[in-house]
């Protein structure tokens, strides 16, 4: 008896446009388990600090540690990967983040907290490259004009894991206990690696890249003013995000069971910033940054006034998550204009500033709380991030400017 043949993977340029659209589905999958890995693990750190007997600042090296497998993985990954086919690089890179999660569950069954830890580092490796991946991917298979709105798709799921994804594992680990979740993720993970090895073709219109060729991003200056910028502007937003349930249940007296409805309010404000944040950044560009950053710092203050009533600082929160998505793209945009030939790496760079404000946010925000500053203390903290992001907007634009000026003048020499 003969073995049945397995349908060969069909080439990029063969498939169909519903077949398309399957594909952008498949990575939108994959954005939706790494946003709720990301942001429910913010949510169960009470459940986690007091499963190891661990203080608020201690448990807060969960989320730290996630981030810093991000900063790592993403530039790293991206360089020396350029000559990997991209459709197997998306399978290895799911495949990772699954069995990261995973051992999330396994460490935790050991009840060893730096087991935990070095999961969570292992889980966030994959993350930045693999959004940098996928958004290569969506954009090569896109009819030329819709390449924005696809990129914008394949990384929906994110935003779609604030709104529902989120608030589902978070009432999962309230329920059968914190390690649920990151079953719950390590399902999702797997389903979207069978999506991806079904729907994605063989990319054969996307050439390989030098590592040289990337690395030549970090020589400039512009680059690692932007990657400032974004990782001292978000860090505000994770001083608050990382403690919202403990600020929300103790300051707030905010019931413990409807922290999902906090959660699911910070999801809505990220899908509003995310649709705003296209627009803001095709409509003024670069200049619309310190404004932006402006709008954090005030409505980070504003939290540590509102957080005593637990339905005001839910719609505060809502707004600090609609500010951070519209930053989003303007610091992609601007990472892309400045980073040359490496498109590969600036989207990683991008990545890779917003993890790096995670860790620094938690842990900052861990740092106040430990002073005995209180809950609220995280978000002024936040607000002055916010406020020092502008002071490095600054002197980036104003270089930026002048070699612009530089640039004319020899042209029209």
């Amino acid at each position: 008896m003969r073995t049945p043949r397995r349908r060969p993977v069909p080439l990029q340029d063969d498939v169909s446009a519903a077949r398309r659209a399957y594909v952008v589905v498949a990575l939108s999958v994959g954005a939706f388990g790494i946003g709720v890995t990301e942001f429910v693990a913010m949510g169960l750190l009470p459940y986690i600090a007091a499963d190891f007997g661990r203080t608020e600042a201690e448990s807060g090296a969960v989320i730290s540690m996630y981030a810093l497998g991000v900063v790592i993985g993403a530039p790293l990954i991206t360089v020396l990967t350029g000559r990997v086919p991209r459709r197997r690089m998306l399978l290895l890179l799911m495949a990772a983040f699954t069995v990261g999660n995973a051992l999330t569950v396994w460490a935790g069954s050991l009840g060893s907290f730096a087991a935990v830890l070095a999961s969570r580092f292992l889980a966030g490796i994959p993350h930045g490259a693999y959004f940098s991946v996928a958004a290569l991917v969506a954009a090569s298979l896109a009819p030329p004009g819709k390449r924005g709105r696809a990129v914008a798709l394949s990384g929906m799921g994110l935003s779609v894991a604030t709104v529902a994804g989120v608030p589902a594992a978070q009432a999962l680990g309230q329920v059968f206990g914190w390690r649920s979740a990151f079953v719950f993720v390590a399902v999702v993970g797997l389903v979207a690696l069978v999506s991806l090895w079904v729907a994605v073709p063989h990319m054969t219109r996307m050439p390989a890249t030098r590592p040289l060729d990337e690395l030549g991003a970090l020589a400039t200056p512009q680059v690692w003013f932007t990657v400032a910028m974004g990782t001292v502007g978000f860090g505000g937003m994770f001083a608050v995000y990382t403690y919202i349930t403990w600020t929300m249940t103790e300051v707030a007296g905010f019931p413990e069971t409807l922290m999902w409805l906090v959660l699911m309010a910070y999801g809505l404000g990220m899908v509003v910033g995310t649709y705003l944040g296209g627009f803001v950044s095709d409509r003024f560009g670069d200049p619309s940054l310190p404004w932006i950053f402006a709008a954090m710092a005030v409505a980070l203050t504003a939290f540590f006034f509102t957080a005593q009533s637990g339905r005001v600082a839910a719609l505060n929160l809502g707004l600090i998550g609609t500010l951070g998505s519209v930053l989003v793209p303007n610091l992609q945009t601007r990472l892309m204009d400045v980073a040359g030939r490496a498109q590969t790496l600036a989207a990683a760079l991008n990545q890779a500033a917003l993890n790096m404000a995670n860790a620094g946010g938690a842990a900052l925000g861990g740092a106040v709380i430990a002073a005995g500053l209180g809950y609220r203390a995280p978000a002024l903290a936040g607000a002055v991030l916010a406020i020092a992001a502008i002071a490095v907007y600054v002197p980036a634009a104003w270089a930026r400017g002048r070699s612009e000026r530089r640039k004319a003048r020899l042209r029209q020499a």
